[in-house]
């Protein structure tokens, strides 16, 4: 069997920045602090990703707003807040059964915003997309099936590629392929998240890629695109930009290590 993942992995460039990623975690993991207080710094992270997720929704909200006792009622900031809570979680049946955890997410996602017949549901014809990065016409429901059996067919396989790659295509998937319609963006965000969890990378799920995705907002619907082209060259830059938004994660978290270790 064609290791595909594998090949995303030898695409150019592509190595080089999975490397300087991994070397970014790895410095986070061996932070001191992480020996008493890894707990704490995973709640923090998970509430940072949340709030990430939800202004790359086009939906901003604070942190303070999202410590405080009443959070913002906006379904896109509960959905991400619910999806962040329930992520330590799913990484077993991820590993085993990942159309089952994408229909999790996405009831977690979109609870207050669809009609309870579609929670979970992969769109059907004619069903409404909601475009927040202005991806153009989305594939039909039938190639949307197509492609998600495919990919859950390779994430239950084995490979050689490192998590980063994997997670990249898995988030670059479910972005243009929009297959719920509705908060698809945390969806994929979510599973890119998962992904490093179940796979090693991450087991405590300290850092969120979607800070690292906000982080570089500027570039992170122009890489999708590319993605979305099929060519190696697009394929290349998302998964590139996935690799530096994972280690800007990972900046960030080693950030909310020292802040920790000064009280």
């Amino acid at each position: 069997m064609t290791d595909a993942f594998a090949q995303v992995a030898a695409l150019p460039g592509v190595d080089a920045a999975v490397t300087d990623a991994r070397k970014a975690v790895d410095r986070l993991l061996g932070h001191r602090i992480l020996r008493r207080r890894s707990a704490e710094v995973s709640t923090e992270s998970a509430l940072r990703g949340a709030r990430a997720s939800a202004a790359l929704e086009g939906v901003p909200v604070t942190l303070d707003d999202l410590r405080g006792g009443d959070s913002p009622t906006d379904p896109v900031v509960q959905g991400a807040l619910r999806v962040s809570a329930e992520l330590g979680s799913l990484a077993e049946t991820w590993r085993q059964a990942p159309r089952q955890v994408l229909a999790r997410l996405h009831v977690l996602v979109a609870a207050d915003a669809v009609d309870d017949a579609e929670l979970g549901r992969p769109r059907g014809e004619g069903q409404g997309v909601k475009d927040v990065l202005d991806l153009g016409e989305p594939p039909s429901p039938e190639e949307v099936a197509s492609r998600l059996d495919m990919l859950s067919g390779l994430l239950t396989g084995p490979t050689k590629a490192p998590a980063i790659i994997v997670a990249a295509v898995v988030h670059g998937e479910l972005l243009t392929l929009r297959p719920f319609g509705w908060g698809d963006g945390i969806v994929a965000r979510a599973a890119q998240r998962l992904t490093l969890v179940a796979r090693g990378l991450d087991p405590k799920s300290l850092t969120a890629p979607e800070v690292g995705h906000a982080e570089l907002a500027d570039q992170y619907a122009d890489s999708v695109r590319a993605y979305a082209t099929g060519t190696p060259e697009g394929v290349a830059t998302w998964v590139r930009h996935c690799a530096e938004a994972t280690a800007a994660a990972a900046r960030d978290s080693q950030a909310i290590c020292e802040a920790f270790m000064r009280g």
